[in-house]
């Protein structure tokens, strides 16, 4: 099985290092020196990592063969794959490789169904899950444990606990001042 484990950024000085945006909980054992990966688009790979170090926070690769700026440049964007077994699990049992996420029931602790996870959205801030509603919608969920309170993959289901507004219009709306005033903004 293929996984996204990370996403080529910028060049990073001349010596063909590239920043990269990682995707992947286990970055060590994914993006370490000697690893290959296969690409997307699959014409740009399979790279391997020749070495790797943490500047100012971001990772920065230099893969075989990229050994200038110019070179690293032609890489931006590109999405970086790792091959693992399928029945392989992450190391912490709260994380998830975004396969197992894919396709699970969203309810909320009450049973009431919300959707299915159709997308995994990674933003630098958090992951986000792209519910497809009943109705054909879709709701954005944030990946954060104060939302998603359970993960069971055996039930195949998300457990959720949204604040009000996240998914539907029951949001609570706090004003400063008396609207019925005929006064305002409008």
């Amino acid at each position: 099985m293929q996984l996204v484990v990370g996403r080529i950024g910028r060049a990073h000085g001349i010596k063909g290092e590239v920043t990269v945006e990682v995707r992947t909980d286990e970055p060590e054992l994914r993006l370490g020196p000697g690893a290959v990966l296969a690409t997307e688009p699959a014409s740009a790979g399979p790279l391997t990592i020749e070495t790797g170090r943490v500047h100012s926070g971001r990772l920065l690769l230099r893969f075989a063969g990229v050994r200038d700026r110019t070179g690293a440049e032609a890489l931006r964007n590109i999405l970086l794959i790792a091959e693992i077994d399928p029945e392989e699990l992450p190391e912490d049992p709260e994380e998830f490789y975004d396969h197992q996420l894919m396709d699970l029931d969203v309810v909320l602790a009450d049973g009431t169904e919300i959707g299915r996870i159709t997308e995994i959205s990674h933003l630098p801030s958090q992951d986000l899950f792209i519910v497809e509603r009943p109705d054909g919608s879709e709701v954005m969920i944030p990946f954060v444990g104060e939302i998603v309170t359970e993960i069971d993959l055996e039930e195949q289901r998300a457990v959720i606990d949204p604040p009000p507004g996240l998914i539907d219009d029951r949001a609570v709306i706090a004003s400063g001042k008396d609207d019925e005033s005929g006064e305002g903004g409008g």
